[in-house]
């Protein structure tokens, strides 16, 4: 089986960078920071989401499928510093080239990781490799968009038609699985601030369970997985979530009455 990557972020303001590029000082609280670039934000295009060169990362979720079976975890600890989170994700790139699996990674996810990897200097050979060391990365690279070394499943699905976007969240409830589970991204900031580091790693985990049940049942679709096969990965994932005791996990499992049941 070629491994598999599911990953997710989660981000919050870039206090470090907007100090040095409106030359706010460590008088000004990092609250007052990204409130303050929240509402020049707001006032140039009517919303405070954040330039993407902007979003620090705070979490990587991620499932990783092999041979040896379901995984999932967040990169690194809850303080650790941004550029060892993303040095841990090209890392895992770099030893095991997975497919790699995501819902809008191609228009949020990998950019921020592009930006965040040049701000750090943080290498990515076997990443950005489109051919010139690998021949076969000429054709299937991470980085062409219609190619399947990254397959980003809400892209694909929308036709790489922006307008036929849908979100994961209801998707996924719409499929039979849990879906979002007590936050979302609008959230992550305050929750940050507040220290529920945990909970947001939490959050960001579900999420990427969440894509890998999706690209399951996408798989199934494509005629990849036999319904015996894909009956088989949905039990590996409920018994693997069973097997871990922590308190988002068993709140997930209950909103999962059925292991992936077609309507």
């Amino acid at each position: 089986m070629t491994p598999m990557l599911v990953f997710d972020l989660e981000t919050i303001p870039d206090v470090a960078g907007l100090r040095v590029l409106n030359g706010w000082g460590a008088e000004v609280p990092d609250a007052d920071v990204a409130e303050r670039a929240f509402a020049a934000r707001r006032e140039a295009v009517g919303h405070d989401f954040l330039p993407l060169h902007l979003q620090k990362i705070a979490v990587i979720g991620c499932v990783f499928r092999d041979d040896d079976g379901f995984r999932v975890r967040c990169i690194g600890k809850a303080d650790d510093p941004e550029a060892s989170l993303v040095s841990g994700f090209f890392k895992t790139i770099e030893r095991y080239t997975p497919q790699l699996i995501s819902w809008n990674g191609s228009g949020f996810d990998l950019p921020v990781l592009h930006y965040r990897g040049l701000i750090h200097g943080v290498q990515a050979a076997r990443y950005w490799d489109m051919g010139e060391d690998d021949r076969d990365f000429r054709f299937s690279n991470y980085i062409s968009r219609y190619h399947n070394r990254h397959c980003d499943l809400m892209d694909l699905l929308a036709k790489y038609n922006g307008r036929a976007n849908a979100p994961l969240d209801e998707l996924a409830k719409l499929c039979g699985f849990p879906g979002k589970l007590g936050m979302d991204g609008s959230q992550v900031w305050r929750a940050w601030q507040e220290g529920r580091a945990d909970e947001v790693r939490a959050y960001c985990e579900t999420d990427v369970v969440n894509t890998w049940l999706m690209f399951c049942r996408f798989r199934f679709m494509r005629g990849m997985l036999s319904r015996d096969q894909y009956d088989a990965e949905i039990a590996l994932v409920r018994d693997t979530l069973q097997a871990i005791d922590q308190p988002h996990w068993r709140e997930y499992l209950a909103a999962w009455p059925a292991a992936g049941a077609m309507r």
